[in-house]
């Protein structure tokens, strides 16, 4: 499923495969958050980090999540959050809210786990700045990872790393 793209400043991730029926698009969201999901989506370290500020600040509020600051931490932590997680998507749980630089994207992230299918719902608040993530809040429910898929060393958390990183 492909849509064109929108002419008024915002993305879709059109092309994006819908898995279970879900809505392979958000509408309305802005280019740099659209960009950063893409990323993660495309399973990319090197394109996610690409994404975000060197001041990036990722924030957890599961008490499995471990945050950190900076491109250059949240980058050396992808690989082993995206081998973690097979065939990781985030799809639209519902249209993202849109206030200025500030945007809240509810999620619904699958994964192909050697137990079944994952799925997590969740909700990021994005700052954006100058085209980049500058800090991201992650809302998601820790207690649907399956102990067994959590990466050695700690808790799973859908965007970096082990909880123990």
């Amino acid at each position: 499923m492909t849509s064109a793209p929108p002419t008024d400043g915002t993305s879709t991730l059109g092309g994006e495969q819908a898995l279970c029926g879900e809505r392979p698009t958000w509408a309305g969201l802005p280019r740099p958050a659209a960009a950063y999901i893409a990323a993660l989506n495309a399973g990319d370290p090197d394109a996610v980090a690409a994404c975000v500020t060197e001041d990036f600040r990722n924030e957890h509020a599961s008490p499995a999540g471990r945050g950190c600051v900076g491109r250059a931490a949240y980058r050396e932590r992808l690989p082993g959050f995206l081998a973690a997680f097979p065939g990781l998507r985030y799809v639209p749980d519902a249209d993202p809210v849109v206030a200025g630089e500030r945007v809240a994207v509810p999620y619904l992230m699958t994964a192909s786990m050697p137990e079944g299918a994952l799925r997590i719902r969740g909700l990021w608040l994005i700052t954006l700045r100058a085209g980049l993530v500058a800090h991201r809040v992650d809302y998601w429910d820790s207690g649907a990872v399956p102990a067994g898929s959590r990466p050695a060393g700690g808790a799973a958390t859908p965007d970096g790393a082990a909880a123990a990183d």
